[in-house]
């Protein structure tokens, strides 16, 4: 499967900044908003961009290891969140209802059967996937079937007018999931980067730990992103990183949501290094490996509220700042057209 980036012509940059500092306001008194309303109007090749129908995309799927302890919670809780989703009651609800963001909860990999349902989209690819402390989460087959899948998901919200993506995730376990993604795919060692997920006490933070130890005693450090996902990913995850690729691939700006989400671009960036320039990263979370990821990217989020509750919540949240980067750069008065005396 073969993914094609093109980085954004930075030929407009000098205008856009021209733009910019020409606003009835001191030179970068904006601060990040600038930078941001930079990024976009580069994104989409404009010095007037605009957001199209926003779309948040939360990607479910089950992990075999879950069942070997590595949350605090059963796995039963993933098809029961799906649930809760589907009947609006979720924080992502609540926070994508009030920025205007549409909402999809795409069934990756779930051990559960929903049937056809409003808001659910069924691209699953199997119930769950194997205990990657027995053998590899997935094979090649299935990994590539969830990324083709992925992109084929974004490439329809592109065709249906869309330009802006955030991106969620739901998986009991995926937190160890994504520990051992970023193990593998940063300079950074295991225990760095495993966290407390769904809230384990120390007790089960060492369990996690020591589990984690022996998944990669088997499957080994690939520094591959293909051979890192099939060996302990999750189908979540996997679509997830195939559909941001695929997203950046039709132009569209990503919002980056926490430790689960980042740790599918980590896969896509690895393989896409452009995929970089089309991303907005929300927050930094409270999982430590977060801090890891950010870093290995060489780059820092908008906020830092202390969530570590995934679903794609901190990406709804800071929608209405990316709103405003856009705003500003296409409604606030410049020094000339109101009459205000500029910088000397």
């Amino acid at each position: 499967m073969t993914f094609t980036i093109v980085r954004p012509d930075r030929g407009l940059a000098a205008a856009l900044q021209q733009r910019i500092d020409t606003k009835t306001k001191p030179l970068g008194a904006l601060g990040r908003l600038e930078v941001l309303a930079r990024q976009i109007g580069l994104i989409q090749q404009t010095l007037a961009p605009v957001l199209r129908r926003p779309h948040m995309l939360v990607f479910a799927g089950d992990h075999g290891a879950a069942r070997a302890g590595v949350s605090a919670y059963p796995q039963e809780v993933t098809w029961q969140m799906v649930e809760n989703f589907l009947a609006g009651g979720a924080a992502i609800n609540v926070f994508a209802r009030q920025t205007g963001m549409a909402l999809s909860v795409v069934d990756a990999g779930v051990a559960r059967d929903f049937g056809k349902r409003p808001g659910l989209i069924d691209a699953k690819v199997a119930p769950g996937t194997a205990n990657y402390l027995e053998m590899p989460a997935m094979d090649a087959a299935g990994r590539d079937t969830a990324m083709a899948r992925g992109r084929e998901l974004a490439r329809e919200l592109a065709g249906q007018g869309c330009n802006v993506v955030g991106f969620g995730e739901m998986g009991i376990g995926n937190t160890a999931s994504a520990s051992l993604l970023t193990h593998c795919l940063t300079c950074a060692e295991l225990d760095i980067v495993i966290g407390r997920g769904t809230g384990l006490d120390d007790a089960g933070l060492t369990r996690k730990r020591q589990l984690l130890a022996r998944a990669v005693a088997r499957g080994g450090r690939p520094s591959d992103p293909l051979e890192a996902l099939l060996q302990y990913g999750g189908f979540e995850i996997a679509m997830m990183a195939g559909a941001m690729l695929g997203a950046a691939e039709s132009g569209m700006v990503l919002i980056i949501d926490g430790f689960i989400v980042t740790s599918a671009l980590l896969v896509a960036h690895a393989l896409c290094p452009a995929i970089i320039d089309y991303c907005v990263f929300a927050h930094r979370s409270q999982e430590p490996g977060h801090t890891v990821q950010l870093a290995h990217l060489n780059t820092e989020p908008l906020v830092q509220l202390d969530l570590r509750l995934g679903e794609g919540t901190g990406a709804a949240l800071v929608y209405p700042l990316v709103q405003a980067a856009v705003n500003f750069l296409n409604e606030m008065a410049s020094f000339e057209s109101a009459g205000v005396s500029g910088q000397p």
